[in-house]
């Protein structure tokens, strides 16, 4: 079994492991080492007292005969691992002060560590902390994606307008990772499936070979370290060289750039059918070789094919992965021999699948004609799956010529989970109404968590000091142990300390953002933040349009006693979402002109920092004062960003929505502003025509935000915005006008009650105080009882 504890080394002998590796890993003197040189060294160092626990764990697992997890994602955001690794080891102190030995900068070292491209938001951030907790508990596991070359895309900003840049994390060494040669894999595609005597031989037309490296996952004082096992695509013929001497130059590297498309890009745009086919073929290549992979392994302890449930769990973080129901199917029937129907209720119980959507477009269809060209033996297997739900409950899989993604996970596993309770009754009613009659006691709730290592104890130093002054350190593997802290609220000097930990964070974002951007915020105005993927239904729009009626409410009394607030947006748009970009720009604009106007510019700052990634969400969560959790009732399945802020001692304006409905539950209603339709009247209002033209014209408010838009007051007299504009007036799915004044006015209290600080203070820390349940520590031991039957092995 791993160790209980972790021998730790000395300043002086990590100093010197660090001087081993700059001089024989790097091939650098001290004298001559650049900085880049000495984040690596230190790197290397910490990276070699992750091994030793990492093999512990592999062989205690192997001893235990125990049950793996096999979590499937397109996405996990990971973000800088230095500091994440330092913190699960122990390591942090001993690290700076090696590093100060040598004349360096730890933390200014650490900063510079390129976060790793592999994930656009909340999944691939949520797939990142159930890996940490899954190590923390000790549950073998494996997380299983994409070696993304450049990942999502770098957003920049040209003139208000989002621009996408290749993401270049990778020109860097990545040194957390080990490249495995030896676990390659073939991935065909397209041709032909031939029957002989009943059985079925697919005959690829392309072939690309899938390469493993793998990461290690470090739980809490590494008692257990799990794997990242990502996948490159490689070509299977590198070089034609016989092209090349004929003077095809390019076509002498067309199998190695065919191959490296599918590993480059997460999220390639689909808005065209080339688009459409290279994501189903991203989505088929890696969930083909994780299965391969996690066979391979299952075969190599000696067990029959017959009891892969037992010793097999594998994961599917949304739809990307649902290919690995036909595809366990193909394995079992085409290369074990399993009858189809005696395959299919076996790869059924290995499975699970979790829906992160209630959104039609994010339920993923697939043409079927493309489907077949691509996945020929996939689609016999599909229509044998289809004929027999349908047969069972009537249920289309295949329908109108199209695959349905959901559908397909959905009958293929043995538990369907959503991920808030209000989300999981949500699934029961609306996207999967008729196989929830079909099979009542498929879906489960397992209500998203956030790691407490990453999201409180590493990237808030200021407050978790605090806390672990306060309590003890046990709260870091015991969120709930946070309770502790309500006897200590009441207490003038604690929250003087709490005011004064969220006082310093704002202090030093204001300083990031004026040495990245040139930003000069106010550290005593209220930060109000909103960070998360630019969508509709998670609605920047109500934000900037309270803006704006704020600004205009400012002009009309300048000499009121008005709250100072800094406004500050995070979040990409995807390629092809031309709304969610003409939001951005609208956001930029109303920025440019709100932080130029000299009425104002004392009470009211807009900023919309360019590349929202983890490392950013790092400096923003522990500053933040007021949480923008502002969806339309019924569309956000959980949230985790929720979670993140109101843990660091935020306050959340929020709908009934995702998980804020239980996170209002436990902080209390009076920490958590509500307002908003609920989903039921959500409903209802859709089924009301000109529902949007009538709140328009009830609200002078909003009737003015708008017409200063149309007239180009924030776009020098250009009118940009029509698609905006037409939307709201038109048909406003999102009920962003049915809110507009609700939300105005639950602001305009936030105003009030941010005045006394003594009280927002101590709301803020019962939030702090009341958020130990949403552990990701909490939710795998949901997952792995309710769902995967596997034990943790320490």
């Amino acid at each position: 079994m791993p160790k209980d504890t972790l021998h730790l080394p000395s300043a002086d002998e990590f100093g010197a492991a660090i001087q081993h590796h700059l001089k024989s890993s790097l091939g650098k003197d001290p004298a001559h080492a650049s900085a880049y040189d000495w984040r690596i060294a230190l790197s290397l160092a910490v990276r070699d007292h992750v091994v030793d626990p990492w093999f512990e764990s592999t062989r205690a697992t192997y001893a235990a005969k125990g049950k793996r997890v096999y979590y499937l994602s397109m996405e996990f955001l990971i973000g800088r691992l230095i500091e994440d690794v330092t913190t699960n080891l122990g390591l942090e102190g001993i690290a700076a002060d090696a590093m100060a030995a040598l004349g360096q900068d730890y933390h200014a070292l650490v900063v510079t560590e390129p976060d790793a491209a592999l994930g656009n938001g909340g999944l691939g951030r949520l797939a990142a902390c159930f890996l940490d907790s899954l190590s923390t508990l000790g549950i073998p596991a494996y997380g299983y994606g994409i070696r993304y070359e450049h990942g999502l895309f770098e957003q920049h900003f040209h003139d208000g307008r989002q621009i996408e840049t290749a993401e270049g994390w990778l020109k860097e060494r990545h040194v957390w990772e080990f490249e495995r040669p030896e676990v390659r894999y073939h991935i065909g595609f397209g041709g032909h499936v031939d029957d002989h005597d009943g059985t079925a031989i697919w005959h690829p037309h392309e072939t690309v070979i899938a390469q493993a490296y793998d990461t290690p996952v470090v739980g809490w004082q590494a008692k257990w370290v799990n794997t990242l096992r990502l996948w490159a695509a490689l070509p299977t013929v590198h070089f034609d060289l016989a092209a090349f001497n004929r003077g095809d130059y390019i076509g002498a590297s067309a199998p190695e750039a065919l191959a490296r498309t599918l590993s480059r890009v997460l999220y390639p745009d689909d808005t065209t059918g080339e688009g459409k086919a290279l994501r189903l073929k991203q989505e088929y290549f890696f969930t083909a070789a994780s299965l391969q992979d996690l066979l391979r392994r299952f075969k190599s302890e000696g067990y029959t094919i017959e009891t892969l449930a037992d010793h097999v769990a594998i994961q599917l973080n949304d739809t990307h992965p649902a290919l690995a129901g036909p595809e366990l199917i193909r394995l079992l029937v085409d290369d074990h021999g399993l009858d189809i129907d005696a395959a299919i209720p076996l790869a059924r119980d290995c499975l699970g699948y979790t829906n992160h959507t209630l959104l039609p477009e994010a339920l993923e269809r697939w043409h079927e004609d493309m489907f077949r060209d691509i996945l020929p033996r996939h689609h016999q297997i599909i229509c044998h799956i289809h004929d027999q739900t349908v047969a069972a409950n009537g249920t289309h899989i295949l329908d109108h010529g199209t695959v349905k993604m959901g559908e397909l996970a959905f009958v293929m596993a043995h538990k369907v989970n959503g991920v808030s309770a209000l989300h999981s009754e949500l699934v029961k009613q609306t996207v999967f109404a008729d196989l929830h009659r079909a099979y009542p006691d498929r879906i489960i709730n397992q209500t998203n968590g956030i790691t407490p290592r990453r999201w409180l104890h590493g990237a808030n130093p200021a407050l978790s000091g605090l806390v672990s002054d306060t309590i003890g350190t046990a709260w870091i593997s015991d969120l709930e142990q946070l309770k502790e802290l309500g006897p200590h609220i009441s207490d003038p000097a604690f929250q003087a300390a709490f005011g004064q930990a969220k006082r310093n964070n704002k202090a030093r974002l204001s300083d990031w953002l004026q040495d990245r951007d040139g930003a000069i915020l106010n550290p005593d105005a209220m930060f109000d933040i909103q960070i998360k993927r630019i969508h509709e239904y998670k609605r920047q729009l109500l934000n900037i349009l309270e803006t704006i009626a704020l600004w205009n409410d400012m002009h009309d009394a300048p000499n009121a006693d008005w709250t100072p607030r800094v406004k500050i947006f995070g979040g990409k748009a995807a390629p092809g979402y031309a709304m969610a970009k003409s939001i951005i720009y609208l956001i930029n604009c109303v920025a440019r002109t709100v932080n130029n106007d000299p009425v104002t510019r004392d009470w009211l700052q807009v900023v919309y920092p360019e590349n929202y990634n983890v490392s950013m969400a790092e400096m923003l969560i522990p500053a933040c004062d007021l949480s923008e959790q502002i969806s339309t009732a019924g569309k956000e399945a959980s949230g985790t960003g929720n979670m993140k802020l109101s843990l660091n001692g935020a306050l959340t304006i929020g709908t009934l929505d995702g998980a804020n409905v239980e996170i209002r539950d436990h902080v209390g209603a009076d920490n958590f502003y509500l307002f908003g339709l609920t989903a039921a009247q959500v409903r209802a209002r859709r089924e009301e025509h000109d529902h949007a033209r009538r709140a328009i014209d009830a609200s002078p408010r909003l009737t003015r935000v708008l017409g200063q838009i149309a007239n180009g007051v924030f776009s020098n007299g250009d009118a940009p915005f029509g698609d905006i504009l037409g939307m709201l007036y038109d048909h406003d799915y999102f009920l962003v006008t049915a809110d507009f004044d609700e939300y105005f006015d639950t602001q305009r209290q936030i105003d009030q009650d941010y005045k006394d600080q003594t009280t927002w203070v101590r709301k803020a820390a019962l939030n702090t105080a009341r958020m130990g349940w949403f552990s990701s520590d909490r939710t795998i031991a949901g997952y792995a009882s309710d769902i995967w039957r596997a034990k943790s092995l320490l």
